[in-house]
């Protein structure tokens, strides 16, 4: 089966669906693909957005400590380049007039020996030393602070950077860092949060003052919600929605209504009662109009088969009376032969008029059977035919075959007003034949059905003798009998003392 043919067998709905689907289903494709590309960049966007939270918040961290790194740099510097006097003293009013800069420091010398505090602050460990130039930071995880040492000509300088002005430093480039640490080789210190990073957070780590301090922050992923989703995915949502709304409305408002008009008229059936049609079939006008136009063709219909009804009623009843007329009148004729026949004056005449009164009532016995068959219309019923013949034969045999036998064996068959003519004359002609010349013999006709569309004829008397033809009278009974098996369409099969034909017939009921 092509696919064109299963293409017609589906419903108009699955056509349709199938049709939509084809011209818009590359627009949808077309439009998911966009859709997933704007997915990937806005989550590759809002990936990097968070990339760039968590590196503004560790380089704010380390614009903290490089500030005061170079403020104490340039503040120690002077310091110890004037020797004499307190150096602590000279750094900090050095560091005056620097903002946001550590006002908590001591001073060392190049060997870490304590030359100084200010602003009260504990000393730390002499280790580790750095070179003038160097920076160096580590956790005091039991002070919750950064300590920095800065290395300048003549000695370093040391300091600490408490976790909560880290803190305010981060989170001034935003909410979005939900947890911050710092760790170094040793220790880890907590700025944002509490314990381990929980929840579904982005962690990335960032390394600061050169290397000494690692920062790890974590970041919320910010991801395409449902409704995000759903709005980049719309066009394709608002075609399968819209195909399937296309589907149900053709559903609904075509596909059933018709359905429903299809199975009344279906169940209609002539002469049985009226077309009952569905009073509503939807909000559509043209369906409506539909059942309207089905209801008046089948009421113009009905109305053309009642007068068809009657005509053929007032012809069945015209060719009834002429075929009555027809037998009565035959009867008419044969009863005028019967009686010129018994004032004739020779029996040569007599015997003339009886045997033209003879086929003229085979005749007659024909058209009555075949008047009353008009009535049931399948044919003209041989049984009733052939007994009735074989009556009006024995009733019309001459004085000397008045005790002539006719022995029938009949099956039930109908056929045709032509073949029961040939047949009638058939059976006179051989019946005549044989009262004429063997009276004292009897006949026998049996008919038999062959097959569904012939049947068999069979004449059986003693008189029947195919070889003898010299006389002139069994010559032109010949004669009669093979013209009348012709009109037959068949060939008369004589035998012996038997004569047979078949002829078509109905099929039985």
């Amino acid at each position: 089966m092509t696919f064109a043919e299963r293409f017609a067998r589906l419903p108009t709905a699955a056509k349709l669906l199938i049709i939509l689907t084809a011209f818009l289903l590359p627009i949808g494709i077309i439009l998911a693909w966009v859709g997933n590309n704007g997915i990937r960049e806005a989550s590759a966007a809002l990936q990097g957005r968070s990339q760039d939270q968590s590196r503004a918040a560790a380089q704010a961290i380390e614009g903290v400590i490089a500030r005061n790194a170079l403020g104490l740099r340039i503040g120690a510097a002077a310091a110890l380049a004037r020797p004499g006097g307190d150096p602590c003293a000279s750094a900090a009013q050095a560091l005056a007039t620097a903002p946001a800069i550590t006002r908590r420091f001591s001073l060392r010398s190049v060997n870490g020996e304590l030359l100084c505090n200010f602003g009260g602050f504990v000393p730390k460990e002499v280790a580790p030393l750095v070179a003038p130039g160097d920076v160096r930071v580590w956790l005091d995880r039991n002070a919750r602070e950064i300590d920095l040492r800065v290395g300048v000509v003549g000695g370093m300088v040391t300091a600490s950077l408490p976790v909560e002005e880290l803190r305010a430093a981060a989170t001034q480039t935003g909410d979005a860092v939900q947890y911050l640490e710092l760790r170094d080789r040793d220790d880890t210190q907590t700025v944002i949060g509490s314990g381990e990073p929980f929840g579904e957070l982005s962690l990335a780590d960032w390394p600061i003052g050169n290397g000494n301090l690692i920062v790890r922050t974590g970041v919320a992923h910010q991801r395409i919600t449902t409704v995000d989703r759903l709005m980049l995915l719309l066009p394709l949502l608002m075609w399968i929605l819209a195909a399937i709304i296309t589907w149900l409305l053709v559903s609904r408002l075509l596909v059933r209504p018709l359905r429903r008009l299809e199975r009344a008229v279906l169940a209609y059936r002539p002469g049985e009662g009226t077309l009952d049609l569905p009073k509503r079939l939807g909000p559509s006008e043209e369906i409506q109009e539909l059942r309207n136009a089905f209801a008046r063709t089948i009421a113009r219909v009905e109305e053309s088969e009642r007068e068809t009804t009657g005509a053929l009623e007032g012809q069945r009843r015209l060719v009834r009376e002429v075929h009555h007329r027809v037998k009565n009148n035959l009867q008419v004729v044969a009863s005028l032969l019967n009686i010129h026949g018994r004032s004739a004056d020779t029996v040569e005449a007599r015997a003339a008029y009886a045997g033209i009164s003879r086929r003229v009532g085979a005749l007659s016995v024909v058209h009555r059977n075949h008047f009353a068959e008009m009535e049931e219309n399948r044919g003209i019923a041989l049984r009733p035919l052939l007994s009735e013949l074989a009556a009006e034969l024995r009733g019309s045999a001459p004085e000397v075959a008045r005790r002539l036998t006719i022995e029938l064996e009949l099956d039930t068959v109908y056929t045709t007003q032509d073949v029961a003519v040939a047949i009638a004359f058939l059976i006179t002609e051989i019946v005549e034949f044989a009262m004429l010349n063997r009276p004292a013999d009897g006949v026998e006709i049996s008919l038999r059905r062959t097959s569904e569309l012939t049947a068999r004829l069979t004449l059986t008397s003693h008189i029947l003798v195919p070889d003898e033809e010299e006389d002139p009278e069994k010559l032109q009974f010949e004669r009669i009998v093979s013209g009348l098996a012709k009109q037959l369409r068949s060939t008369l099969e004589r035998k012996l003392g038997r004569y047979s034909v078949d002829f078509p017939v109905f099929p039985p009921l």
